[in-house]
């Protein structure tokens, strides 16, 4: 059963779903899950190409979609490059192949359809129409600022470039990192006796290894406004696989989590003592849902952290970013910043094993939970 929108509908649903996905959306198919009326979130999936098998294609997005609760009907929006083409036989849309699997699989799957619309370079059209017509872009408004607001009107690959950093506050980075580096081991203990001529500030930075998770805590207070040592602290501690996944468990959970993260971790790497279960299951994303608030300022704290560290340094900032945008069901977000620990170090282990995870199509369950999907 298809529930058609009328033009006007159409046009202003268009103009909410950047709002639904958090960017405009390019080159991509966009599928709204919706229960009765209601949709609170959007799944983004990267064009077919001529390669995709469309069968086994629709089949996974629709697996996704049907496991976010409650969910009785679906949209689908194609954004694309290609324009449409009129025949003889009427207006030809592109990718119509690969969404009427789409909307089989949906349909065979017990889903309403809302609608199908099109949106290319020369206009927007629906699918679901027998006779489809071209409308113009210009329809498309934002709900409440009339065009695309600052926040969304960049694509989805917008979010996951670095921000921007000046030479000089990574040179201070590079310098306190290494004058870290120097004063301690592997351990994080003293590899000699101090001088009493040390900067002030690298002393500091070794009072807070004192207490790693009241560090982890503290770093989400000002994500953006880090000191030179403070963030060196915080690259080394994450270069290290033992604090990166406390600061990983702690930012989904809380403080205390840290603490109980910390002591089971080391408790493992002394005399090998068994990792809680809920430890493991939090890392694969099972279990109750974090706090979506936490995990962006956490997000936002590894960003600036990876922006500013030296080049070598990058690769864990970066794996932390990539988990915690997979944790916000932001996937594409994740595979970009695996794409760029690739390109320093492809055996990162890490990072291999999130792109095992993206690459299956998985996703945290709390993802599929109505209350947090987005």
């Amino acid at each position: 059963m298809t529930t058609l929108l009328r033009a006007t509908d159409s046009a202003a649903f268009l103009g909410i779903v950047p709002t639904l996905a958090g960017f405009t959306p390019r080159r991509s198919v966009v599928l709204l899950p919706f229960h009765g009326t209601r949709t609170d979130g959007a799944m983004r999936l990267d064009l077919p190409s001529d390669r995709t098998d469309l069968e086994t294609y629709a089949d996974a997005a629709v697996g996704l979609v049907s496991r976010v609760q409650g969910t009785d009907a679906v949209a689908v929006v194609v954004y694309t490059d290609e324009c449409s083409h009129a025949t003889r036989d009427g207006l030809v849309l592109p990718h119509a192949v690969a969404v009427d699997e789409l909307l089989g699989c949906a349909e065979d799957a017990g889903l309403r359809i809302v609608d199908a619309l099109c949106v290319t370079p020369s206009g927007w059209s629906s699918y679901a129409e027998s006779d489809p017509d071209l409308h113009p872009l210009a329809e498309i408004r934002h709900p409440s600022e009339g065009t695309a607001a600052p926040d969304i009107c960049e694509d989805q690959a917008a979010g996951a470039r670095l921000p921007a950093v000046d030479i000089a506050e990574k040179e201070r980075v590079g310098r306190a990192a290494l004058e870290l580096a120097a004063l301690l081991d592997e351990e994080g203990e003293g590899k000699g006796r101090l001088t009493g001529r040390e900067n002030p500030q690298l002393i500091a930075a070794l009072v807070m290894l004192e207490d790693v998770p009241a560090f982890f805590e503290s770093v989400l207070a000002a994500p953006d406004a880090l000191p030179p040592y403070a963030t060196a602290t915080l690259l080394w501690c994450l270069e290290r696989p033992l604090l990166r996944d406390v600061a990983i468990a702690q930012w989904a959970s809380d403080l205390a989590g840290g603490i109980r993260a910390l002591d089971a971790q080391t408790a493992f790497a002394k005399s090998g003592e068994m990792v809680p279960d809920e430890l493991g299951r939090l890392f694969l994303g099972q279990g109750p849902a974090p706090d979506l608030d936490r995990l962006r300022l956490a997000l936002s704290v590894v960003r600036e952290a990876a922006a500013r560290a030296p080049r070598d340094a990058r690769p864990a900032p970066l794996t932390a970013a990539a988990w915690l945008s997979w944790a916000l069901g932001r996937a594409t977000h994740a595979a970009r910043y695996l794409e760029l620990v690739r390109e320093i170090d492809p055996r990162y282990s890490l990072a291999a094993l999130l792109e095992t995870m993206i690459a299956g199509a998985m996703l945290p369950e709390w993802a599929f939970r109505r209350s947090t999907a987005a």
